[in-house]
């Protein structure tokens, strides 16, 4: 089967009610990023992380995956997908997909300050004094500004395999992630679906000027 790269974003998520990582004003939920989002911030208030997180937690519990969640598991059924997101919710795999890489962490799981190795499934609320086994205390399993992302060397040799690449509800703003379509072989035929498209379309690549999930169907048409 040929093998299809997925890149999916913040906008791949929007539709099921996940709000988008951050506005024009550079807030997330009316918090700066580097609050509730950075090494920095954790030490100086863990207390509003933590409570950040929980917030998203319980809100990623009430929604459900998308039209466009849905036909990318099915499109399993004619590729070897591997689907690359930046998103850290699980709708993905609550959808049906079966090879999910998440760049940036996942919401549904915390792992240890001292030990990054030692990751559990939490699907609660995670409070101080929540800790590992040596009472090390737990931390969101999310890659924070200023982290290095883990998975990123992984991404870029899935890339450099891929026979069709789809780019679906990213800005392509955000580094290193933005960075994995270059490694894609240049003659690979290329996709993006985002409703305000930041490149245009060349020989090789295919702007779709949609939402995600009509931008699927448009996608899934020309294949």
């Amino acid at each position: 089967m040929k093998h299809l790269v997925v890149l999916t974003g913040a906008g791949m998520s929007a539709e099921s009610g996940i709000k988008t990582f951050r506005g024009e004003d550079g807030l997330w939920e009316d918090h700066d990023v580097m609050q509730v989002a950075s090494p920095k911030g954790f030490a100086s208030n863990p207390e509003l992380v933590l409570e950040f997180y929980n917030q998203r937690r319980r809100q990623l519990l009430q929604v459900s995956p998308n039209q466009a969640h849905l036909e990318l598991a099915n499109l399993e059924k004619h590729f070897k997908v591997t689907i690359i997101t930046q998103n850290i919710d699980d709708l993905h795999e609550r959808a049906g997909s079966t090879n999910v890489i998440h760049l940036h962490g996942e919401l549904l799981k915390v792992r240890s300050t001292r030990d990054e190795n030692f990751i559990l499934d939490w699907k609660t609320d995670l409070n101080l004094g929540d800790v590992d086994k040596h009472g090390h205390q737990l931390r969101p399993h999310i890659v924070w500004f200023g982290e290095e992302v883990p998975l990123m060397e992984k991404a870029i040799n899935i890339c450099s395999t891929a026979d069709k690449l789809l780019i679906i509800g990213t800005s392509l703003q955000v580094y290193p992630a933005a960075s994995l379509m270059h490694f894609v072989p240049q003659d690979v035929p290329k996709f993006y679906i985002d409703p305000n498209p930041s490149i245009s379309s060349t020989k090789s690549l295919t702007v779709i000027p949609e939402i995600a999930t009509k931008g699927i169907n448009t996608f899934i048409s020309v294949l």
